[in-house]
């Protein structure tokens, strides 16, 4: 029942939200829904978000871990940013709802279109919206950080203009663990997390800029300082592996 009422709710937003985004594109040629939709979509899902931190600026690449499909939507509520996605995205629903936020697609399995994909991210980052990606390149368990892949962080250096590299903590707590999409299947998290009881606490922490370097030691830095954000200190807990 706490699942089809937070799904009714979902639809009834969107009702409203997307007649408003399409008219504003029509009359302004732009749009600022997008990010409501998902700041209001994360808020009716359970999540209750407190942000800290100097807000995005335009043409910011964040550098976020990565737990639930939850993220998109409490990360674009809450810095406006557009995503880089893998291309496939299941539903052609979803693929729509992520188009009219401006995601970037990647396959990051073709190692050898790893420059086109940095291209095509700086060109995103040429526009005034903020630009996330999730270095991790999966979703993790949790309770530690997995490696974080460099690749994509090239875009930073291509970008057309001075853009500001910003890791990005999101702190689950306690709840992290049981939020996680690590080791299930797409439908049966999103069911579990739209039918779970009570609300769920989430610390969005944009993070100082990283010092400029090559894209391995940004990958580097970042991990180290989401990781002693989200207080992973330990080796056992947060592995340093080699970035790619």
């Amino acid at each position: 029942m706490i699942a089809a009422g937070r799904v009714a709710g979902l639809v009834a937003l969107f009702l409203v939200c997307a007649p408003l985004h399409f008219a504003s594109k029509f009359i302004l040629r732009r749009s600022a829904w997008p990010p409501r939709f998902l700041g209001a979509a994360a808020w009716i899902c359970g999540a209750r978000v407190r942000v800290s931190g100097t807000p995005a600026a335009p043409h910011s690449l964040l550098l976020a871990n990565h737990i639930s499909w939850l993220d998109i939507l409490v990360l674009g509520g809450a810095t406006g940013s557009a995503f880089v996605a893998k291309d496939d995205l299941g539903h052609p629903l979803v693929h729509w709802l992520a188009d009219l936020n401006n995601t970037v697609y990647v396959r990051r399995e073709q190692r050898r279109a790893a420059k086109d994909q940095a291209v095509a991210i700086a060109a995103a980052l040429a526009c005034e919206q903020p630009v996330t990606v999730f270095p991790e390149g999966a979703v993790g368990p949790g309770d530690h950080l997995l490696p974080f892949h460099s690749t994509l962080l090239e875009a930073g250096a291509l970008a057309g203009r001075d853009v500001v590299i910003r890791p990005v903590a999101l702190d689950y707590g306690k709840l992290a663990e049981e939020i996680s999409w690590f080791g299930e299947s797409g439908k049966d998290n999103v069911l579990r997390v739209l039918g779970r009881r009570g609300t769920i606490p989430v610390a969005v922490t944009l993070l100082d800029p990283l010092a400029p370097g090559d894209r391995k030691q940004l990958a580097r830095q970042a991990r180290e300082a989401i990781g002693a954000s989200l207080g992973f200190k330990s080796d056992a807990h947060s592995p340093i592996a080699p970035a790619q």
